[in-house]
């Protein structure tokens, strides 16, 4: 659990702060909204982040765009017979996509647009009861370090917005920023992201 939700941990914060440099009106709203929540707070923690409703809709669209764990295995746990068909105990019979399923148009509109706003007021949930959107499997077999891995996105997240303002490198534009994959578990950018941090001093109250 503690593995699990520690890398995959890491790679969908990469993945946010890309997507937040890829959609700089993004970022200044999620800027915004964390520094006017937390104010001059010095140490941001679990407690500090619970009204920071805008991060928690940045992390749901990175989860739908980039899911970590990409295809979701189902396995046969015992030997039996489906359609005439003998199964083996162990055999992998399913590879659900859930990178396909979140950028179905079916159920998504501009599904390849970067939009937070969309689980806006949305019942949709990626605990595993909506089939739409499953970054983390769903049923008995859902992730065990799910809430593990999202604290520790949601403060970090929180910290980098808050301590720091971020600039690409000299010559990149937002829209010439590389977002290629690489397809393995947990799905990683296929190249490093990087940023220049400068450091953000808030006003004295």
């Amino acid at each position: 659990m503690f593995i699990g939700g520690s890398e995959t941990s890491s790679t969908i914060l990469e993945w946010i702060l890309a997507e937040l440099m890829k959609n700089p009106s993004v970022m200044d709203k999620a800027q915004k909204e964390v520094r006017q929540v937390l104010g001059t707070i010095e140490n941001v923690d679990e407690s500090s982040i619970v009204n920071l409703n805008f991060l928690k809709l940045i992390i749901k669209e990175t989860l739908r765009f980039h899911p970590p764990g990409p295809f979701i295995p189902r396995v046969c746990v015992n030997s039996c017979e489906v359609h005439g068909y003998a199964i083996e105990a162990n055999s992998k019979l399913v590879m659900v996509s859930a990178w396909a399923i979140g950028r179905d148009p079916n159920y998504w509109i501009e599904p390849e647009k970067f939009h937070p706003e969309r689980f806006l007021d949305s019942s949709v949930d990626y605990k595993g009861a909506n089939f739409e959107f499953i970054p983390f499997g769903s049923g008995r077999r859902i992730c065990p370090g799910m809430n593990f891995g999202l604290d520790n996105v949601e403060v970090a997240l929180a910290q980098l917005l808050y301590h720091f303002d971020w600039k690409l490198p000299n010559g990149v534009t937002p829209e010439a920023l590389d977002m290629e994959e690489h397809y393995s578990s947990p799905t990683r950018r296929k190249h490093d992201l990087i940023l220049i941090p400068i450091p953000y001093r808030p006003p004295s109250m």
